[in-house]
């Protein structure tokens, strides 16, 4: 490969962000599509298996997702290498990330006893508890996909290679509900396995897509380019580096997450109705939003790109633009939730009695309402947040974000929940609050540029000075 000066990049606005965002925003909302379903076949199966679902399955995904927030941080190395034209240490920084995930296993299978002890202190009765404990154990038995995906996609979705990624995800999310409905209720021939079938199916076709992207990595085409091969080899280096900026971003994403399954658990305490009806808002607030974390990678890469080939400004550029093309998406779809609020009940099935009580659908539709504000400012938290970590800003979203979750949120929740004993509707307010107060600090944090002098990569040479290699 030949080496010479790094030419500057042009901005490329809503084009480049949408050329970059669109196969995400459809993997993610793919991925969306598929925890639906999930929720929709359990909800159709039993109420039991319905209210187990939701938080054994976000306490799974709270105990798995500093681990995968760390592999996942390999993407925004990629991405800085990869705007500096570094192209040989892409392989190298995805490579450390494969093996962060395969050395969290062991710890994600410690966790596993944690997790069951604090679903039996919940209160949400010994049926549920059952269904959960069957749910969660199972899920996390096969947990190391998570994290060895989030590593290997960087590769690709770092280097704006966003269609690799999207057709890997879909295909296996496709897969993972066919599968699902064939293990829950039985059909082919194969046992009704119910909550247990919907786990085992998550497992399974949770290899698909980090399986193909593997593939596709170790490829002759790609190995000629990138020596994808030879870099499975320990880099103490870079495994530091991306501990040092990638952890903050694990621990933040899990402190962020332990708030919001205390929430949730705490929901599963107000009673069957109340409890139902959370679970269908939450399941319709994941199914809206989830291609906003689509947008939300992309401005992480936009960003990343151009900080690593020293464009702080076309940078903060990216940030605004994505921002508004989240809110162009979020604010229409919100908006149905208030005219809709029926079709979006009756998604969970009549004929199982989940959608059919006036009471769960009149607590639903209010807490709906709720989701109209929540919907807008979350999109803001995704997209910002985004931005603010591909510039390698981690350590202010942990400290900010994470104080802000437990000092206030989760405190919050307590003293209403379990003092006050307030209703669904007031608890969903007081994290209503809490994502504006989040929103407006990440927002202040990025327009004050102060994440522009943050270099990931270490380079203390003026720009004018260096001479970055690019590879050919």
């Amino acid at each position: 490969m030949h080496k010479n000066e790094t030419e500057r990049r042009t901005f490329g606005g809503y084009r480049e962000l949408l050329k970059i965002a669109w196969p995400l925003i459809i993997s993610t909302g793919s991925f969306s599509l598929l925890n639906f379903c999930d929720r929709m076949f359990l909800g159709w199966y039993s109420p039991e298996a319905f209210r187990a679902a939701v938080p054994a399955g976000i306490l799974c995904f709270t105990m798995l997702c500093g681990f995968v927030a760390l592999a996942a941080y390999s993407n925004t190395f990629v991405a800085q290498y990869f705007g500096a034209g570094e192209y040989r240490k892409c392989a190298v920084a995805t490579v450390q990330g494969l093996w962060l995930s395969l050395l969290a296993w062991p710890i994600m299978l410690a966790l596993i006893p944690l997790g069951l002890f604090f679903l039996k202190i919940s209160g949400h009765g010994p049926a549920v508890f059952e269904q959960e404990r069957i749910y969660f154990s199972i899920l996390m038995l096969g947990s190391v996909s998570q994290p060895f995906a989030a590593a290997i996609s960087g590769f690709f979705s770092g280097r704006g290679e966003t269609v690799t990624v999207m057709l890997a995800n879909v295909l296996g999310n496709v897969i993972n509900i066919v599968l699902d409905y064939i293990l829950v209720f039985g059909h082919f021939g194969f046992p009704e396995m119910g909550i247990a079938g919907a786990a085992i199916a998550s497992v399974i076709a949770g290899w698909v897509s980090p399986g193909i992207m593997l593939l596709y990595f170790l490829s002759p085409s790609t190995d000629h380019q990138f020596f994808t091969r030879k870099a499975f080899r320990w880099n103490p280096l870079q495994l530091r580096q991306m501990v040092r900026y990638g952890g903050p971003s694990g621990i933040h994403l899990f402190l962020d997450l332990a708030s919001f399954s205390l929430f949730v658990l705490l929901l599963g305490r107000q009673g069957e109705a109340a409890s139902i009806a959370s679970n269908m808002a939450l399941s319709i607030n994941l199914f809206a939003l989830m291609p906003m974390i689509g947008l939300s990678i992309a401005t992480s890469i936009m960003v990343g790109q151009y900080m690593g080939a020293r464009q702080p400004d076309f940078a903060e550029r990216s940030g605004w633009i994505a921002l508004k093309a989240g809110m162009f998406y979020t604010v229409p779809l919100v908006s149905t939730f208030i005219f809709f609020p029926h079709f979006y009940v009756n998604l969970f099935g009549q004929s199982s009695g989940i959608a059919a009580s006036p009471e769960v659908f009149q607590i639903c539709r209010q807490l709906l309402l709720v989701l109209v504000a929540w919907g807008i400012m979350d999109a803001v938290n995704f997209i910002v947040s985004g931005a603010l970590k591909g510039a390698g800003d981690t350590h202010f979203v942990m400290y900010f974000h994470t104080g802000l979750a437990w000092t206030f949120f989760a405190i919050g929740e307590l003293v209403l929940v379990l003092v006050l004993h307030v209703g669904p509707v007031i608890a969903w307010l007081w994290c209503l609050l809490y994502i504006i107060v989040l929103s407006l600090g990440l927002c202040w944090r990025f327009k004050s540029g102060r994440w522009k002098s943050i270099d990931i990569l270490d380079r203390h040479t003026p720009v004018e000075e260096e001479r970055l290699p690019v590879d050919h």
